[in-house]
């Protein structure tokens, strides 16, 4: 969105846009749902809630385009990772539930993990890698939700021993000395859909043409940030317009693929990088796994109709033919979160 609105995207196609940062998702949220915002970034899993009512908000929003694939970082406080040990990375989840489970052995609490929301990518991959380490993550870990701009910090006071957020956050606090990276979430699912471009209840109905613009803009400036030759540009523009807190090489590691490193070590390349342009077509197949791990943990049980409605490939359609060159259209792999758990898991 940021990208669309520097480079005049939005001008070109004819619409006029004002982007507004929000604090949290929680006010983003509402915001959308009650009309003080006509469209968003949002986190895909919310787009689900809010269609079939989870949280007691339900609205039926319409959902063009997605804004990413990977993306995001588990980091663990540095006592955390020395219970663990030397391992390599990224991080084998069996890894952390003996750390986890010796010092339940020694009467200490489970410890405090944060993500950025419950109805997110964050919560539910996360609930998927520690599950497939044999842990409970209702019971032998404490969830919490904290904004992203904030897990650094809490790590650094000890409010939580670990967090799963979007970068460049996660860089930040291995960058820091905050933190020490465990994996990505790429590394769970790779090339997982993100963020989703999310129109209010009843916007495409009447306003179709101008969302058909703004998503052509959203879709241009993907394949903008795909370019590499584009990525000093993006890392200025993003620290200029988002994170004017964070160093430079920070952000630019995140667009390259690359997690920044701690002090005196290499930046660590991912598996699975951040990419944009492959992740603009809103696939319901992608969808439908979100809407299975929100059923795994019993935070959601509408019927599949209703919870993936908002998916409007029909509109990318339309807005991908007045952009040159087209995207391509493309899956993430077969995603774990489709898999029904074992009873092991829970």
């Amino acid at each position: 969105l940021i990208v669309a609105d520097a480079l005049g995207l939005f001008a070109r196609h004819g619409v006029r846009v004002t982007l507004s940062p929000e604090a949290g998702w929680a006010a983003l949220r509402d915001k959308l749902a009650f009309g003080s915002l006509d469209a968003a970034q949002l986190l895909g899993p919310l787009a689900i809630a809010l269609a079939v009512g989870a949280g007691g908000l339900r609205r039926r929003l319409t959902v063009t385009a997605g804004l990413a694939r990977n993306g995001n970082t588990v980091v663990l406080s540095p006592a955390l990772a020395a219970a663990i040990g030397s391992a390599d990375m990224p991080l084998d989840a069996h890894r952390l539930a003996d750390a986890i489970h010796a010092r339940a052995e020694e009467g200490l609490p489970p410890p405090t993990l944060a993500v950025v929301f419950p109805f997110s990518s964050h919560n539910y991959l996360l609930r998927h890698w520690l599950a497939a380490g044999g842990l409970d993550p209702d019971h032998d870990v404490r969830l919490v939700v904290v904004p992203p701009p904030r897990v650094a910090r809490a790590v650094a006071d000890g409010a939580i021993e670990g967090f799963c957020a979007g970068e460049p956050w996660g860089s930040h606090a291995v960058a820091s000395g905050a933190g020490r990276f465990a994996l990505a979430t790429g590394d769970i699912w790779p090339d997982h859909p993100e963020k989703v471009l999310a129109f209010g209840e009843g916007i495409a109905a009447r306003e179709e043409d101008a969302v058909i613009a703004i998503t052509a803009a959203v879709i241009e400036a993907a394949l903008w940030l795909d370019d590499p030759a584009n990525l000093p540009a993006a890392a200025r523009l993003l620290q200029d317009r988002a994170f004017p807190e964070l160093p430079l090489s920070t952000i630019a590691a995140a667009l390259d693929g690359r997690v920044a490193a701690a002090p005196g070590q290499a930046s660590r390349p991912l598996a699975a990088p951040m990419r944009f342009a492959t992740a603009t077509c809103p696939q319901r197949a992608e969808a439908a796994a979100w809407l299975a791990a929100m059923r795994r943990w019993g935070h959601a049980a509408a019927d599949e109709t209703e919870a993936l409605a908002p998916w409007r490939s029909d509109l990318w359609e339309r807005a991908a033919a007045r952009v040159s060159p087209r995207p391509a259209m493309s899956l993430a792999t077969p995603s774990p979160l489709l898999s029904l758990p074992l009873e092991s898991d829970a």
